[in-house]
């Protein structure tokens, strides 16, 4: 039986119809010597295929949203809590992708012991060191980037308020970069910040702070510019602002970007918004020390302004659904793809490229098969075919168990009859000998419990036919 090979197949599709994809975005990047990146939460990357399937085909760098915070590692003082963290190294490892950790010193998402806790000078210090050494030393290695410090300075140029600032001094910050430097000498050290994106009063801040840094000799490597926009608002000093800081000898990159709107989203602004993206990424690629753009949040489904921003949304490159917006085009283009001008997608319709002649798509149906394993009576396994192009297609086998009934892991076998071939799987292993795949669940997502599913994801090529297999589930 022959293991299955990751491989970065992702495309941009047109809902319901046959088209030829572009390169995925992470090869347009990587093919332009930049990556391009995401934030992703874990329990989205095993429990979500259309989440998973771009998150994996799509980016070639990943940032946890909120797995690698203070407040999600070390809740109680001394006790670590890595599965969510691990979960998305071990995703990015699958899809050959690298990882920027964030972040280890930020004012917010800090657990109350530490707020709370009175501590002086010498006592946060050392818990400050210590919580550095252990979180770069345990991914020593597997990480390639940190943001080590987030969210330094108020609009005004001085320093925020902080458990650190108030207690150490400016000093924590130089002694941070040293501290993540000695756990993984390796890994590059970033300082990030918003609203430091064009040229300002706070950019000047961090701009006098970094060639301080790099003046006394500190690790120092990069500045991550958030990148929060609202659209039409992109700074027209943004480029000149990331030449000056990478003229400093440091690397820069963009690395949260969204660009929200008032919604509802109109075709409108959805062509602002996408002007925007691309305004973004071409100021990356014309400064040589831009090493990639990162966006926050898969979707639109799952980003955090609406929640923040009241009447804001709309804000990434995906939509509710899963289906790229015109941004999506944009950023094709500024990495210097192709899409087709007369399929300019409306504003709730996908991104699409130039057509080239293929096989038609057929209607995939989803199947259902039921078994009943050890302790898993009535448990079942759904596949489905939710996005299918000329050779290619996504699909899912999702495992759910019904009140009464559970699972410890999983085990799935199907036989392709049409000559269908797996590349890529996710939320699972997979192998396929001949027609036969054989797929078994994750480290950390084998259990169902009653009335809950995890779902499998994967992609795959077929010629001529895709019909639905039978799944048997054990």
């Amino acid at each position: 039986m022959t293991a299955l090979v990751c491989t970065a197949l992702g495309a941009v599709l047109l809902p319901g119809a046959a088209q030829a994809a572009d390169p995925p975005l992470r090869d347009l990047a990587a093919a332009k010597g930049v990556y391009i990146g995401n934030a992703v939460a874990g329990g989205k990357l095993s429990g979500n295929a259309q989440y998973a399937a771009l998150a994996g085909g799509q980016f070639n760098s990943l940032t946890p949203e909120n797995a690698m915070k203070w407040g999600s590692v070390e809740a109680t003082r001394g006790s670590f809590n890595w599965a969510e963290a691990d979960q998305i190294v071990a995703f990015a490892q699958a899809h050959n992708q690298q990882v920027r950790g964030h972040t280890l010193v930020w004012h917010s998402q800090n657990p109350s012991w530490l707020t709370n806790g009175g501590f002086g000078a010498t006592e946060l210090r050392g818990i400050l060191q210590q919580h550095i050494a252990t979180e770069v030393g345990r991914y020593q290695g597997k990480i390639y980037a940190w943001d080590v410090l987030n969210e330094l300075f108020n609009e005004d140029g001085t320093f925020r308020s902080s458990p650190w600032y108030g207690t150490l001094g400016a000093g924590f910050v130089a002694d941070s970069l040293t501290w993540a430097h000695q756990a993984d000498p390796a890994a590059k050290l970033y300082i990030n910040d918003y609203n430091v994106e064009g040229l300002g009063t706070k950019s000047d801040a961090l701009y006098n702070l970094v060639r301080s840094l790099k003046a006394q000799g500190a690790p120092i490597d990069g500045v991550g510019f958030q990148a929060h926009f609202v659209l039409g608002q992109v700074p027209s000093t943004l480029q000149a602002n990331l030449q000056r800081f990478a003229d400093l000898g440091v690397d820069v990159a963009v690395t949260e970007l969204d660009v929200r709107m008032q919604t509802p989203a109109t075709e409108a602004k959805l062509a602002q918004q996408a002007t925007d993206y691309g305004t973004v990424v071409k100021a990356c690629l014309a400064v040589a020390r831009c090493k990639g753009v990162t966006g926050w949040d898969i979707s639109d489904a799952d980003s955090w302004v609406p929640d923040v921003f009241s009447g804001y949304g709309a804000a990434t490159l995906y939509d509710q659904n899963y289906q790229p917006k015109p941004a999506v085009r944009a950023v094709v283009t500024a990495l210097g793809g192709t899409v087709s001008p007369s399929n300019s997608p409306s504003p709730t319709a996908s991104s699409s490229v130039s057509p080239s002649p293929g096989p038609t798509a057929t209607a995939t149906p989803t199947t259902t098969a039921t078994s009943s394993p050890p302790g898993g009576t009535g448990c079942t396994a759904v596949y489905a075919v939710p996005n299918q192009w000329n050779t290619g297609f996504s699909g899912s086998v999702t495992v759910s168990c019904p009140t009464g009934a559970s699972l410890s892991s999983w085990h799935l076998d199907w036989n392709f009859t049409a000559g269908q071939q797996l590349t890529q799987a996710w939320s699972g292993v997979c192998s396929q000998s001949g027609a036969h795949v054989s797929c078994a669940n994750a480290a950390w997502n084998g259990a169902v419990g009653p009335g809950g599913s995890v779902t499998l994801g994967f992609n795959g090529t077929w010629s001529g036919g895709n019909p639905a297999p039978a799944v048997a589930l054990s």
